[in-house]
């Protein structure tokens, strides 16, 4: 199928597409052919064709009364029915946020890596040390962001406040 590609300079000729396919954000990208000239080892010129993956529709543009539905196309996939009810999903790992003097028993609120509440270039802890840290006195899981949520049922068993 032909289509114009616009040049960097911003010239425009007419290439061959083979395929679209739309990228992970959402753009599309056209493989297309350029016609181009190229000399062989064995001397001389001959026509040649130069393959490129190019951005639509920024560097490419229809050919008037050209039929494209032919041309292999690959979308997205949709989103699963539980990535759309589950939303983005978050960093993994917690912080810890220091609080008090620093003497005695330790003392911090456990914090989800993304929360705006976090200490910010606190290294992140793993859910096995993250359990550890919010089992000692003194520390509290973050009820602003998902710590709370995430930590508390198997800190607590997963039937807590289920019991008649």
């Amino acid at each position: 199928m032909p289509v114009r590609v616009v040049l960097p300079d911003g010239q425009e000729l007419v290439a061959r597409l083979y395929a679209r396919v739309q990228s992970r954000t959402g753009a599309w990208e056209y493989d297309i052919g350029m016609p181009a000239y190229r000399n062989p080892e064995t001397g001389g010129v001959e026509a040649a064709e130069y393959r490129v993956w190019v951005e639509a529709p920024a560097m490419v543009r229809p050919v008037d009364g050209v039929d494209y539905s032919k041309v292999p196309t690959t979308p997205l996939p949709p989103p699963s029915v539980i990535a759309e009810i589950l939303g983005p999903h978050r960093p993994s790992g917690w912080v810890l946020q220091k609080t008090g003097t620093g003497r005695g028993p330790g003392q911090g609120i456990v914090h989800a890596v993304d929360c705006d509440e976090a200490p910010k270039g606190a290294p992140p802890l793993g859910w096995e040390r993250a359990l550890e840290v919010a089992e000692q006195p003194g520390v509290r899981l973050c009820s602003l962001c998902s710590a709370a949520a995430e930590l508390d049922p198997v800190l607590k068993g997963f039937d807590a406040g289920f019991e008649s």
